[in-house]
């Protein structure tokens, strides 16, 4: 391999001849090796190429930077948003807290690319340089928290959403399909009251419809960009007005309502946003494990669980036993749900790193956030696919559960009182007989009257 000496403050470094990159990414590439497998989300570069575009046209409009700069930048950027240039961003989320390194990363690789566009050789005399013109009016600490509202606010809109609003549909379709098959209802996994199929699901809908509530209004935060306090929130080297219009310009080419945050000192030492839009990411995958439990539950069996519903079956489930198939779309979408309840964890300790003016958990941060809301999109969408959309009832086990059910007993208490029927239900579970015999037997209520008042379609 031929190398290239790059310089930094620091002195000079050797960089591979066919990278982008120069002294600064070579240095983090070198010094924090750790996790190799954990590269920087590519959602964030992305985030950066919105953000560089948009500093390069503000600084253009505002009289610090060329023409011919602006549109340099804007090319490279460009490149980078159509996935040209993705060897050249090497470094991992464990490296400087600010995300100082992978902002120079980018700085470097524009740059550099610029020469090549220019015709110009990697080492010759710069058309642009790295911080002077790429990073005009700006600093690591307030264009990394920008990158991380970015790529938060895409992923979220562009992914989880979208997915979680799909998988809710279905569930309210079901809930319509469903509304008058009447079954048993279960609370402390034991026999309880009955309810139609169709409310369950309901409960499902609703599970998701509140969660998307509070994920809607949580945008509005990360929709708040803190590009414009550079290095401790006060706007040092920046022109004026850039703030606003940097974030203008940015909402153009993103088609996202984007805006700058109201206080930028609050901007790059906290990120309560993240917090917040990822607490509501949690709170989801809360919902859906309870759904997708209660669905693999509801269909376990065929024969020897509960077997109430009918599951798509996708692939074999055993090596050993033939003819077994498992849950596999419910088991899935749990353990995405169990990482996101992980996830959270390490976000609310990465919050706390908040120290004077900047938090230094910034990468470990959106890591985690991309991740989770990544993995619920996948996941919702798997889910609604290739289980939600196929589920049936087993109508004829659910008759048979509902007609078995001592609980029914509930309907003659305002009849006979709570404990005479109390002692029905448990002497028909004693003796193993039906509760219309036991109510006869005991005299506390004729065949005419069970049948009339022990109706579960009356029940729910």
């Amino acid at each position: 391999m031929k190398f290239r000496i790059e310089k930094d403050t620091l002195g000079e470094v050797q960089v591979p001849n066919d990278k982008l990159w120069g002294a600064q990414t070579e240095r983090s590439k070198n010094n924090f090796k750790i996790g190799p497998q954990a590269s920087m989300p590519f959602e964030i570069i992305k985030a950066f190429a919105y953000l560089k575009k948009g500093a390069a046209y503000t600084n253009e409009e505002l009289g610090v930077l060329s023409t011919e700069k602006r549109d340099l930048i804007a090319q490279v950027c460009e490149e980078i948003l159509e996935d040209q240039l993705n060897q050249h961003f090497p470094l991992v989320i464990w490296q400087t807290g600010s995300g100082t390194q992978s902002n120079m990363n980018v700085n470097e690789v524009i740059a550099n690319r610029a020469q090549l566009i220019s015709k110009r050789q990697i080492g010759e005399e710069p058309i642009l340089k790295a911080n002077d013109d790429v990073n005009k009016s700006q600093s690591s600490n307030d264009t990394f928290p920008t990158a991380m509202h970015i790529a938060a606010y895409k992923i979220l809109i562009e992914n989880t959403i979208p997915s979680i609003e799909n998988l809710k549909n279905t569930f309210k379709k079901k809930s319509k399909d469903f509304k008058d098959i009447v079954k048993i209802g279960r609370t402390h996994l034991m026999d309880a009251t009955p309810l139609t199929l169709g409310q369950e699901f309901s409960g499902y809908t609703q599970l998701l419809e509140n969660g998307l509530k509070t994920l809607k209004k949580s945008l509005e935060s990360l929709s708040e960009l803190a590009l414009g306090g550079t290095a401790v929130g006060t706007g040092l080297n920046t022109p004026k007005g850039y703030a606003i219009l940097v974030a203008s310009h940015i909402s153009k080419f993103t088609g996202h309502p984007f805006k700058t945050a109201p206080n930028k000192f609050e901007a790059l030492s906290s990120h309560n946003a993240i917090v917040e839009s990822h607490g509501a990411l949690k709170q989801i995958a809360i919902s859906l494990n309870k759904i997708a439990n209660d669905i693999r539950m509801m269909a376990s069996g065929p024969r020897s669980g509960i077997g109430e519903l009918l599951l798509p079956e996708n692939e074999p489930g055993s090596s050993i036993m033939p003819g077994k198939v498992n849950p596999t779309q419910c088991e899935a979408l749990t353990m995405v749900c169990a990482q996101v309840m992980g996830n959270d964890v390490a976000i609310t300790v990465g919050a706390t790193q908040g120290h004077y003016e900047l938090n230094v958990f910034k990468p470990m941060l959106i890591s985690n956030f991309l991740q989770s809301a990544r993995l619920l999109g996948d996941a919702c969408q798997s889910f609604n696919e290739n289980c939600a959309k196929g589920i049936e009832p087993n109508t004829k086990r659910i008759e048979e559960l509902v007609t078995n059910s001592l609980m029914l007993v509930t309907a003659l208490n305002t009849k006979i009182g709570y404990y005479k029927a109390a002692e029905i239900a448990q002497t028909a579970h004693k003796n193993g007989t039906t509760l219309k015999e036991e109510a006869i037997r005991l005299g506390y209520v004729s065949a005419e009257d069970f049948d009339h008042w022990v109706n579960p379609k009356e029940m729910i």
